[in-house]
């Protein structure tokens, strides 16, 4: 499936939660931009509006022997080196500095981004120039913990986009046979990276877009159940739906599904995939709780298509269960326009 480019950096921002920064980081990409590229420029944009702005600064505890005070006199270290007759101590002190954990990321991820195998000749010079503005902030061997580590507030807060633009960087780049060089893995030909995106996608889209339900979450669902001992209910697996939206009247649950192949295909013949309907199936026994909104759920396997749309329409005692497909190979009017009509918006 060949999604155009500007689509999946829409699908990223929605994902990410990230709309705002994605108007003030406008982008210009066409049919010939390759993705590798798009993370680059937009690592470009969104470093260039950040140093602007101006880059997050902390207090640093730094220890070192110097000659003379600084800060705290560690006693026992001087005492223990000897240094007293050489008229050095151990000092601790605060240094108001750059040298930060985000700034660590963005500037490892710079230099990784130049020494990936691909990157157009221009967007690299551009990536040298953004790291020579970045002195002083220590390059670190990228790992997942280091994400971990970030800690956003309301003064650090545009760091989030940028961080999450550095997260993708290094989970799309590894390194090369050659030392000191990456290769890049396209991972829109990840289905289950792709699944995950566009689950975030598609949850984010209704939480901004709509107006008709005012819950939209992830919803844990109780297996109806009855054990006959306590230990019994540990072994059922987690029943959690991807997408739920509810208001006071109504509630649909969506099951939101990709891959490269819409249908199955069986002795010629297009199939809805069996699994995936069991499971709609079994969210929606399961979440009845007596409301009249819970015997009238509706439930919706979403997927992306490229080609053809699929609307099917199936009932289930009260209950409708419907197969609809959104064309992420479209312009985005028309696709934000056929995900409000799947809920009736």
């Amino acid at each position: 499936m060949a999604i155009p480019i500007e689509n999946i950096y829409f699908l990223l921002c929605y994902a990410w939660n990230k709309l705002d920064e994605k108007e003030r980081v406008d982008v210009s990409i066409d049919d010939k931009t390759e993705l590798l590229d798009l993370f680059a420029k937009v690592l470009i944009t969104s470093s260039k509006l950040l140093l602007k702005r101006g880059i997050d600064k902390s207090y640093i505890d730094h220890q070192e022997e110097i000659s003379g005070v600084k800060g705290k006199i560690e006693i026992s270290q001087t005492l223990k080196r000897n240094l007293l007759f050489k008229q050095k101590t151990v000092c601790t002190y605060d240094d108001f500095s750059a040298n930060i954990i985000t700034n660590q990321i963005l500037v490892s991820t710079i230099y990784r981004l130049m020494r990936t195998k691909g990157i157009d000749p221009f967007l690299k010079m551009e990536l040298a120039k953004l790291q020579t503005m970045l002195l002083g902030v220590d390059l670190i061997e990228i790992k997942e913990s280091h994400f971990k580590q970030v800690k956003l507030n309301r003064n650090n807060r545009f760091y989030g986009f940028v961080m999450n633009v550095c997260h993708l960087i290094f989970q799309s780049t590894f390194p090369s046979e050659e030392k000191g060089k990456y290769k890049f893995s396209d991972f829109t030909k990840d289905e289950k990276k792709m699944n995950q995106l566009f689950e975030a996608f598609i949850r984010n889209f209704y939480r901004i877009e709509q107006r008709k339900f005012n819950t939209v979450k992830k919803e844990i669902i109780k297996w109806q159940f009855q054990e006959d001992d306590i230990e019994s209910h540990q072994y059922l697996p987690q029943m959690e739906t991807d997408i739920s939206l509810e208001n006071e009247e109504k509630k649909i649950i969506i099951d939101a599904k990709y891959y490269k192949e819409t249908m199955t295909v069986n002795y010629d013949k297009e199939r809805i995939r069996s699994s995936n309907l069991y499971q709609l199936f079994s969210y929606l026994l399961n979440q009845q709780d007596g409301s009249e909104k819970t015997k009238m759920a509706t439930g919706i396997l979403l997927y992306p298509t490229i080609e053809r749309d699929y609307d099917l329409d199936f009932k289930y005692d009260n209950h409708k269960i419907q197969i609809r497909t959104v064309n992420l190979d479209t312009n985005w009017k028309n696709i934000s326009t056929r995900l409000k009509e799947i809920i009736n918006v």
